[in-house]
């Protein structure tokens, strides 16, 4: 299997000295963000890289010698937003995205499915949580006819390219669990869109990484690790808790497109992104690797580190220790198993 960093968490400094830190964690691949929601700051170049072979090599040359290899791109948005400035955007950066990864000889883009209005002329993203009246099963098969008719599209560029495009299970997304993944892949008829497997959107909506690994089997393209601790609040506001605070234009705060940010975190939050090992320990992640071993043996898991409780590296050196005594055990099973 193949182990690696997604870069989001370096972006505080230069390409080189994030491939520097990933080959000091004894990891070797790096997931580099190439649009969404986040700027690509180690992709600056990604026109230049579509258009041009020198730039390709360029690019490239920028790896030789380090241990550390590009191990797919990620531009997470919403390409199906209803706001065209936000939408429109993050579509074209899934498109790139293809066309860049095409050029570099990459064969995985990360994203996600996005979510539209609700009906016809809405300007706001609705995500249907409970969808126990009929109305909002209108609104759903809505979204996914939207849905469908831009992955289709999607797909045979990615099919053209040679490419995959892993779906992050995300809530706020028409696709979040293997239902929605599959009615989307049905529907439209698709052959190059599977999932991207974050184990930490399965933990908090009560889900069983393991078990979703198994049941989609080769609809799982690409993987993430990332953990997740439930708090004792849970027991109170339930993990569907919606209590944000709305960041102001004065405070430090994440743009998500257009005049959308990112909001504070609950003070008493139901749960939280935590480095791996703090939610789940290394025997789970140990059987997570081994479900995506029976899956793909060339399996791409690159970690992504948002414990707000440690810092940069610290977190990200946590991590690395637990994936790779994860890993370490699984192939000294999977040897003994032969």
């Amino acid at each position: 299997m193949k182990l690696g960093v997604y870069n989001a968490i370096l972006h505080d400094r230069p390409l080189a000295e994030a491939l520097t830190v990933i080959r000091d964690l004894g990891l070797t691949g790096i997931e580099i963000n190439s649009g969404g929601f986040l700027p690509p700051v180690h992709i600056e170049q990604i026109d230049e890289i579509i258009a041009s072979k020198k730039a390709v090599a360029d690019y490239l040359a920028i790896f030789d010698g380090t241990g550390v290899e590009i191990a797919g791109l990620n531009c997470n948005g919403n390409p199906l937003h209803p706001v065209t400035e936000i939408g429109d955007k993050h579509a074209e950066d899934i498109r790139r995205s293809i066309r860049a990864a095409a050029a570099l000889g990459q064969t995985r883009v990360v994203t996600m499915s996005g979510l539209p209005a609700g009906e016809p002329g809405g300007t706001r993203p609705n995500w249907i949580v409970n969808a126990w009246n009929s109305a909002a099963l209108d609104v759903i098969d809505y979204q996914f006819d939207v849905a469908v008719e831009f992955w289709q599209g999607i797909d045979q560029l990615a099919r053209d390219s040679g490419v995959k495009v892993a779906l992050e299970l995300h809530p706020q997304n028409v696709v979040f669990n293997p239902a929605t993944i599959r009615r989307l892949v049905e529907q439209g008829g698709l052959t190059n869109i599977g999932v991207e497997l974050d184990a930490s959107h399965l933990f908090w909506q009560q889900m069983d990484p393991v078990a979703v690994i198994r049941d989609l089997g080769p609809l799982v393209f690409h993987a993430a690790a990332k953990d997740v601790r439930v708090n004792p609040a849970a027991a109170i506001n339930g993990v569907l808790d919606n209590s944000f605070r709305r960041l102001g234009a004065d405070e430090p705060r994440t743009n998500l497109g257009g005049d959308e940010w990112a909001n504070e975190w609950p003070k008493n939050s139901a749960w939280d992104f935590v480095a791996l090992g703090k939610g789940h320990s290394t025997a789970y992640w140990t059987e997570f690797l081994r479900a995506l071993y029976e899956v793909d043996p060339g399996m791409v898991v690159n970690i992504e580190h948002e414990d707000v409780s440690l810092g940069r590296i610290e977190g990200l050196e946590i991590a690395a220790s637990v994936l790779k005594d994860a890993d370490a055990a699984r192939e000294s099973q999977t040897a003994a198993a032969h």
